[in-house]
């Protein structure tokens, strides 16, 4: 591809390459928009890659990597990249120095540098040291991680830990209510295939999963490659995008077939979170349905319960978790990924209502992974320790989380003053690492990214319409230009 721009010059000053980033910018999508017409390609493929040329191109000019920082934000991602943290509010080095998250959560090099602070690694040898003292604790206890795991669900040192913490919710819960798995994502997958056999209705039909829309649609992939229908349910923005206690028991009462409920409790995409007696009202649906005679199984992803204020989580998690006549319905679960920016390690696990179903479920995870790999869960009882010595970190992760929340907002309505974007800024609910807003009509996410070099996810992506758009805080920080 050859854009018109001619290669830019070292003497260039800064702003001048900046305008030169821009008509790069234009260009690419203009030919870009061109091609989605043509082929049908997801939005959210299309709109990385327009990122990834627009960014290829910018090096092959050797154009300066602020210009290039200040007019090209990939706000797709939305894991937080602690190594790109940049923000230090206050003394450096000092609490408020954010910079110094990727050193304490022993991510960081010994000598790494993290955007000008240089990280000690002492936690990182730290963390090395707890997986040595963790191995010992269990072959202390006769479980050796370097064998064959054959309930694969891994150590019951490590799920008795996870059924502690999910008892400062109020559930009644032991190591033999807990699996983990390899992140979240693996969780729900092995969770809808071991539930398949217990839900069947006739040969080569398992049953329906409902999934309210906008939602997080990798389940639903899950749910087809797993021989489920999907069902959804379109939330409305006069709720929150929330699905409300009359929508799922219509949703019931027309699709018989429907025997898993998939539930972000804090959702991705529309960062509203539910309250207490939403939850309640949803729980009241399944109790009734039950009294007649049918079991539908409430999938519940807490991946994002964390993120927000600690308070209002432990609210609506007693709400789900008060429903004990219904409990083995429920199915809770929860990661590390985004609560505790964990991406990498791939640390989840599932909290099962009832011992019998969790005990149904093992198959599941014999069929996937054979065994839990023994170094990879030493490394999360490790990183458990850590936390559980290191409270503050949860804490100043929330606040990093809050303090670009905050910033992205501002940042949206500097530029729809400058280019009358959006119809509605949503303010959520002070939770997740996303943003999600309502375009003008004539917007799209390309229109965006050409005006503005902030790239974010349509609506579509997420079973909604492309006159919403998802942006992400996480993998980059918020630079108020």
């Amino acid at each position: 591809m050859v854009l018109q721009n001619s290669v830019a010059r070292p003497e260039i000053d800064l702003e001048e390459q900046r305008l030169i980033v821009r008509q790069l910018r234009m260009e690419l999508v203009q030919q870009y928009r061109a091609q989605l017409q043509a082929s049908g390609e997801p939005p959210i493929r299309m709109m990385a890659s327009i990122v990834q040329a627009l960014e290829r191109e910018c090096a092959e000019r050797h154009l300066d990597e602020t210009a290039m920082r200040l007019e090209i934000v990939n706000r797709t991602i939305g894991d937080v990249n602690v190594r790109l943290i940049s923000e230090c509010d206050g003394e450096e080095g000092g609490p408020g120095d954010y910079r110094r998250l990727g050193d304490e959560l022993g991510v960081a090099l010994p000598g790494e540098d993290l955007q000008g602070y240089i990280a000690n690694g002492k936690m990182y040898r730290w963390l090395r040291d707890q997986m040595l003292e963790a191995e010992r604790l269990l072959l202390k206890n006769g479980f050796d991680p370097r064998s064959y795991d054959l309930a694969t669900v891994g150590n019951p040192i490590l799920r008795g830990w996870l059924a502690e913490d999910m008892q400062q919710w109020g559930l009644s819960v032991t190591a033999e209510h807990i699996a983990i798995g390899l992140g979240a994502t693996d969780c729900m997958n092995k969770v809808l295939g071991g539930l398949g056999p217990l839900v069947r209705q006739g040969p080569g039909y398992v049953g329906a999963v409902l999934c309210p829309t906008p939602g997080f649609n990798i389940l639903e992939a899950q749910a087809l490659a797993n021989g489920y229908r999907v069902r959804r349910i379109e939330t409305r923005p006069e709720d929150c995008f929330k699905m409300t206690g009359g929508q799922l028991a219509r949703a019931l009462d027309e699709h018989p077939d429907i025997k898993v409920i998939y539930l972000t409790v804090t959702s991705n995409p529309a960062t509203f979170a539910y309250q207490p007696d939403e939850l309640r009202g949803l729980l009241d649906v399944l109790r009734l349905q039950r009294q007649r005679g049918r079991v539908v199984h409430l999938l519940a992803d807490l991946a994002y319960v964390g993120t927000g204020i600690p308070t209002e989580d432990e609210a609506r998690m007693r709400a789900l978790t008060s429903a004990s006549d219904i409990g083995d319905q429920i199915i809770y679960v929860s990661s590390f990924s985004k609560t505790h920016t964990l991406t990498g390690e791939r640390f989840g696990w599932v909290t099962f209502g009832d011992t019998g179903l969790a005990a149904r479920m093992v198959s599941s995870w014999i069929n996937s992974v054979a065994s839990m790999p023994g170094e990879w869960q030493l490394r999360l009882m490790a990183y458990y320790q850590l936390f559980r010595e290191n409270p503050h970190l949860i804490e100043k992760i929330r606040r990093l989380y809050g303090m670009r929340r905050t910033r992205l907002r501002k940042q949206l309505r500097r530029l729809d003053e400058q280019h009358q974007l959006f119809e509605h800024i949503y303010l959520d609910d002070d939770a997740t690492i996303y943003n999600w807003s309502k375009l003008r009509e004539g917007e799209d996410c390309f229109s965006v990214l050409e005006k503005t070099g902030i790239a974010g996810i349509p609506g579509s992506t997420f079973g909604y319409s492309d006159q919403y758009i998802r942006f992400s805080v996480g993998i980059l920080p918020v630079v108020m230009d």
